[in-house]
């Protein structure tokens, strides 16, 4: 009879613990008050679109991803309703998110590690882009001519945005044979008003790894930018 008790409870933990590797294991808090209450969800692009994989409500600052896991490692994008305001790299690791004012953070893998310190260079670089307008105004301020004013601006701005486009580009390099690669491409040209192939994509399609050309969005990416190039160009 013991012997049999304790198969049971041995076979039931076994099943609990798989049973925990096929759910996600993500915590998450806030300290932003505006955020009580409202829905976060996760998406994955899946046949052109961004899916939801699972949804969670903010309550006392605190919230819980517990959905099914994906069966591969892939990068989420955090949407606070319709808009998205952080990407999430789901590789089977339990994750911790910090949505705060001054922070937006995922800990508990390396791959997230990865992407969090690209992503505190990039908007150090993004801060003093923006703080340029707020430069000019001062400069006026303090007599300065305004055609140097704005010479000195532009070559700063110049400046900043090719280390920013050179810090982007070796990021996707480096990182092209895992999900970081096409997650920040997909990241980098969301933002575009349509699909175009520019200096900094082309000198990454031609040096991209299988890996990376075989990633659906970056496929599809590269596509819809060709028809648009041939359609100007006619």
């Amino acid at each position: 009879m013991t012997n049999r008790i304790s198969f049971f409870l041995l076979s039931f933990c076994v099943f609990f613990l798989t049973a925990c590797k096929d759910r996600l294991e993500i915590q998450g808090s806030t300290t932003i008050a505006e955020l009580e209450g409202k829905v976060l969800s996760l998406r994955v692009f899946h046949d052109g679109d961004l899916v939801s994989i699972d949804s969670t409500r903010i309550m006392h600052g605190k919230f819980h991803f517990n959905g099914a896991a994906l069966d591969s490692v892939v990068m989420a994008n955090l949407f606070l309703g319709d808009e998205s305001i952080m990407p999430v790299v789901l590789d089977g690791h339990p994750l911790t998110i910090l949505l705060n004012e001054n922070e937006r953070k995922v800990i508990g893998s390396e791959l997230n590690d990865t992407l969090f310190a690209f992503i505190k260079r990039k908007t150090a670089l993004d801060l003093q882009l923006a703080e340029l307008p707020r430069k000019e105004s001062r400069m006026i301020l303090e007599g300065m001519d305004h055609d140097d004013i704005i010479r000195q601006l532009n070559q700063e701005a110049a400046v900043l945005g090719k280390q920013e486009d050179r810090l982007v580009v070796r990021f996707i390099k480096d990182n092209m044979d895992n999900v970081l690669g096409p997650g920040v491409f997909m990241i980098v040209t969301s933002g575009f008003p349509y699909p175009v192939l520019n200096p900094q994509i082309e000198e990454l399609i031609t040096l991209a790894s299988p890996a990376f050309l075989e990633d659906a969005y970056v496929q599809e990416y590269i596509r819809m930018a060709r028809d648009n190039m041939e359609k100007m160009n006619e």
